[in-house]
């Protein structure tokens, strides 16, 4: 996450790294840049920043390589791009260096326009594109979202948010309880027809553009389950739904998803289904996440949206009676102690 900091000047304020960055794309813009403004926020090590050049707005990435790969960034917005998405155009790359300079797809992302009178348009466009990408899917082009990596992202939830943040020690019958339902969750998700995943698609790594919307954050999609990208949609870390309008929202892409051959459940309620069991995946998962960039990364801001994901385990926990067990563990869960959340040194 990029963090502003006071420093008494612009020399001290530009640490090397960003020094390189920014001579970079002087050197690829034939220009002086003024500033490298920060652009966005990243959960990874990431950093984005926008560069305003003759009236002309770019965004520039830095990727260290010895925590993260621009390669796969480059490669799926080929992807995305010949689907009909609306990506970032990659304008110039050192991918030794890990440097990208970007088209600007805006300032607006969809987590700042969402609102009651302009959910509907939005989420319509989102699962428009999300159609697309999910129409040009390939196999053996993508990463596979296979048992291994789905199981090594369940277990973030206890090692980091039962462990590390409730301050909990699985005993043998609870951890049994455990192994059961993820045992249930992984045999749902897998059973799923496979298509390109983006991941990550949720509102803030969505801008409103034209064309609607323009897709970010997407250097992470693998081939895996249908449901997974419109369950991160609908059920979003930073801003929920009621159940009404998600319903509305499923059965708009499930009509169109049928309608274009993709192969999603022929029963509506079937397909609800396997939305509500993937949600519980990435729930569990994100939990998990969040806790680890607090406690490992200093990444403090995160674990304030948990009991967003706690209430969405709840709801489709009570909806479907494999998971009831999720409930009570749960209600453990919730009496038990956090351990302090303030930033670690």
């Amino acid at each position: 996450m990029i963090k502003s900091h006071n420093f008494p000047n612009k020399a001290m304020r530009e640490v090397p790294r960003q020094q390189q960055l920014r001579q970079w794309v002087e050197a690829r813009l034939n220009a002086a840049v003024p500033a490298l403004e920060p652009a966005s926020q990243d959960a990874s090590f990431r950093r984005y920043f926008r560069v305003r050049v003759d009236g002309g707005s770019f965004i520039a990435m830095d990727a260290p390589p010895e925590r993260e790969d621009c390669r796969p960034f480059v490669r799926v917005a080929a992807l995305m791009a010949a689907a009909g998405v609306h990506v970032p155009d990659i304008l110039a790359q050192d991918l030794e260096r890990g440097f990208l300079l970007l088209s600007d797809l805006g300032t607006t992302s969809y987590l700042q326009a969402l609102n009651e009178g302009s959910a509907d348009g939005l989420l319509r466009d989102a699962l428009d594109a999300l159609l697309r990408w999910q129409l040009a899917s390939r196999p053996d082009t993508l990463p596979p979202y296979d048992e291994t990596l789905l199981r090594r992202e369940l277990e973030l939830f206890p090692e980091w948010y039962l462990h590390r943040h409730c301050g909990m020690t699985l005993d043998d019958t609870r951890r049994r309880t455990l192994d059961g339902l993820f045992a249930s969750i992984l045999a749902s998700n897998l059973a799923q027809p496979r298509v390109y995943v983006h991941r990550d698609y949720m509102p803030r790594n969505l801008m409103v553009s034209t064309p609607n919307p323009g897709v970010l954050d997407f250097q992470d999609a693998v081939y895996g389950p249908i449901t997974y990208d419109a369950a991160s949609l609908f059920r979003d870390a930073f801003i929920s739904w009621d159940e009404a309008r998600i319903a509305g929202w499923t059965a708009y892409y499930w009509e169109r998803a049928r309608r274009a051959g993709l192969p999603v459940a022929r029963d509506f309620g079937e397909f609800c289904r396997d939305l509500d069991w993937m949600g519980v995946q990435r729930h569990l998962k994100v939990l998990g996440i969040f806790a680890r960039l607090h406690y490992r990364d200093n990444k403090t801001d995160y674990l304030e949206d948990t009991p967003r994901f706690i209430g969405y385990l709840r709801a489709a926990a009570a909806r479907h009676q494999a998971l009831r067990p999720l409930l009570a563990l749960l209600d453990v869960v919730e009496s038990a102690a956090p351990v302090k959340t303030e930033r670690t040194s």
